[in-house]
C-alpha cells in the first residue's frame, strides 16, 4: 500500500500554518521557568535555531501565563516569530489569560474542569455524569469565544496518566476512555464553530498510544472530524532508548498518514529533540514501504530486515519506524536487522531495545521519564543518570533490577498517571523534595532530594523482598 497522508483541516497558529495541506511540523516545549524570561527567551531561540517551529512553555499559574508576554515581546524584538503555545493544566482561568497571549493554548480534559483524579473508583449516575459534561460546556464556551477574538487555536491534549476520576468510572484506563475524554470537547468546538483545533492524546506505552491515535481517528470519521494532529510518546525517556520508543510510536503513525505535527519527547535539552524529530518526518516515506515489505516477508514469527545506513542513530530511528507497528499489532514477536558496518551483538542489541519498546520482550531496566518543563524542581538528566547507576549496581547481583520498569518525573500533572505502567516511580514534589510510588500509590512524600535516590533503591529492595 502506498504512503498517503490523512486529509486533515487547515489550523492557523500565528504564523504556521498545521493540516495535510502543509508539511508535518516540529516542535519541542522549555523546560526553563516561565518567570526566567532571560533563560525562557534564550532556550526557544536555541530550539528554533535547531529547526524548531513551534515552541511551548508551562503556565501553571497566572503569573507565568501573564509573563508569556515579555517572552513572546522579546524573542519578536531579536526577530524570532515562532509562534508560542502555554501549557495549562488544573487551571481554566489561566487558559483564559493565556489565551490572550499566546498564539495557542494547551488544554487537558483530564483537569480542565473534572476535579483532580483520585485513583479510587467512584461511581457516577447519569444524571451526576451529564452534569459534569454541562460544566464542561459551560467553562469551555468562554474560553473558546477568548480564542475566537484573539485568533488563538488551542490543542485539546488528552494523557494516558492523567484521564479523570469521571471517565475511569465509566470507561476505566482504557483507550476508548481517552478519545472519549477528547470527543465531549470536540463536540463542543464543532458546535460553536470553532476551527483552530489541534489534538493530542498520548502515553508512555506506546501500544497504548498507536492504539488510542487510531480508534480516535476511527470515532473522528464517524463524527465528520478531521482535525490535525499533533503525535508523541510522552516521557519516553532519554537517550538511545528515548529515541526507539519514540520512533516505534510516532513513526507507527506517520508511516500510516497519520500525524501533521511532532514532537518527541526525550529527557534531554529541547534542541535535542527537534533533529530527531526532523530526521522522522524526512524517512516516513521510505519506512513505509520498507514497513510494507517486511510485512509480507514475516516468516515463523519473525520479522527480517535490511538496512544500509553508516550512521548508528539513522540506522536506530529507521529500524524502530520501520516494524514498530508490526510488533504493536502483534504480527510477529521476533525481530533480525541486518546492516553492513554494524556488528551482529550491535543489531541484536537494537531488535531487542525495538521489542522493548513495542512491549513485546523485555531484557533491561525501562526508564519512564519526563522530558522536563517549568514544572520541574530538580535537575533531570543528573538524576536520571543516579538512578541508571544505583539500579545498574544492583542488577549485578540481584537479576529482578534488570527488568524493572522506573517512572523518573519532574512533577505530578502526568507523574503518578503514567507510572502505572511503572512498577516504582520518582517524582518531584516540590522544591527539593521527592515523593516515591509503587505503580500509583505514593509510598514516601517529600523526601529530601539529597536522599531520595537512596531511598528509591532501598524501597526497591525490602518490597521485592517482602
Amino acid at each position: 500500500m502506498a504512503y498517503q497522508r490523512r486529509k486533515t483541516t487547515e489550523v492557523k497558529v500565528g504564523n504556521v500554518l498545521l493540516g495535510s495541506a502543509y508539511p508535518i511540523r516540529v516542535q519541542s516545549m522549555a523546560n526553563t521557568s516561565t518567570m526566567d524570561t532571560k533563560g525562557s527567551v534564550a532556550q526557544a531561540k536555541c530550539i528554533v535555531d535547531a529547526g524548531g517551529e513551534i515552541v511551548r512553555f508551562t503556565t501553571q499559574g497566572q503569573r507565568e501565563a501573564l509573563n508569556m508576554r515579555n517572552i513572546s515581546e522579546a524573542l519578536r524584538a531579536d526577530g524570532y516569530s515562532v509562534p508560542l503555545v502555554a501549557d495549562v493544566h488544573f487551571n481554566a482561568a489561566v487558559a483564559d489569560t493565556a489565551a490572550t497571549i499566546c498564539e495557542k493554548v494547551r488544554i487537558n480534559p483530564g483537569n480542565y474542569v473534572d476535579p483532580a483524579r483520585t485513583f479510587k473508583k467512584l461511581d457516577y449516575t447519569d444524571a451526576e455524569y451529564a452534569d459534569e459534561i454541562k460544566k464542561i460546556d459551560e467553562r469551555l464556551v468562554p474560553f473558546l469565544n477568548i480564542c475566537k477574538e484573539h485568533h488563538t487555536a488551542i490543542r485539546v491534549g488528552v494523557n494516558h496518566g492523567s484521564l479523570s476520576d469521571r471517565i475511569m468510572s465509566r470507561y476505566g484506563d482504557t483507550p476508548e476512555g481517552m478519545v472519549e475524554s477528547c470527543m465531549e470537547f470536540l463536540r463542543i468546538c464543532v458546535r460553536e464553530q470553532f476551527k483552530d483545533v489541534v489534538i493530542s492524546i498520548k502515553a508512555s506505552n506506546t501500544v497504548v498510544m498507536v492504539r488510542t491515535v487510531r480508534l480516535l481517528v476511527k470515532e473522528m470519521e464517524k463524527e465528520d472530524m478531521a482535525f490535525p494532529l499533533h503525535l508523541g510518546v510522552t516521557e519516553a525517556g532519554e537517550g538511545e532508548d528515548g529515541r526507539i520508543k519514540s520512533a516505534v510510536g510516532i513513526g507507527a503513525l506517520l508511516c500510516e498518514g497519520i500525524g501533521d505535527t511532532i514532537r518527541v519527547s526525550l529527557s534531554e535539552a529541547p534542541e535535542k529533540e527537534i533533529p530527531v524529530a526532523k530526521k522522522l518526518v524526512d524517512s516516513i516515506e521510505e519506512c513505509a514501504i520498507l514497513r510494507e515489505k517486511a510485512r509480507s516477508a514475516i516468516v515463523n514469527d519473525t520479522v527480517k530486515v535490511e538496512f544500509h545506513e553508516t550512521n548508528w542513530e539513522d540506522l536506530q530511528l529507521k529500524a524502530a519506524m520501520t516494524v514498530g507497528a508490526l510488533f504493536i499489532d502483534q504480527l510477529a514477536h521476533q525481530l533480525v536487522i541486518k546492516n553492513n558496518g554494524f556488528t551482529d551483538e550491535k543489531l541484536t542489541e537494537l531488535a531487542d531495545a525495538i521489542l522493548q519498546a513495542a512491549r513485546i520482550k523485555f531484557t533491561k531496566t525501562e526508564y519512564i521519564s519526563c522530558p522536563g518543563c517549568g514544572r520541574t524542581l530538580y535537575n533531570l538528566e543528573e538524576t536520571i543518570a543516579k538512578i541508571r547507576a544505583a539500579v545498574s549496581q544492583r542488577a549485578q547481583t540481584d537479576k529482578r533490577f534488570a527488568t524493572l520498569k522506573i517512572g523518573i518525573m519532574g512533577c505530578i500533572v502526568n507523574g503518578p498517571g503514567e507510572m502505572a505502567d511503572a512498577d516504582y516511580g520518582y517524582v518531584g514534589a516540590g522544591v527539593g523534595k521527592v515523593s516515591l510510588y509503587k505503580q500509583k500509590l505514593c509510598i514516601e512524600k517529600n523526601i529530601p532530594e539529597v536522599e531520595a535516590v537512596d531511598r528509591l533503591i532501598q524501597f526497591i529492595e525490602k518490597d521485592m523482598n517482602s
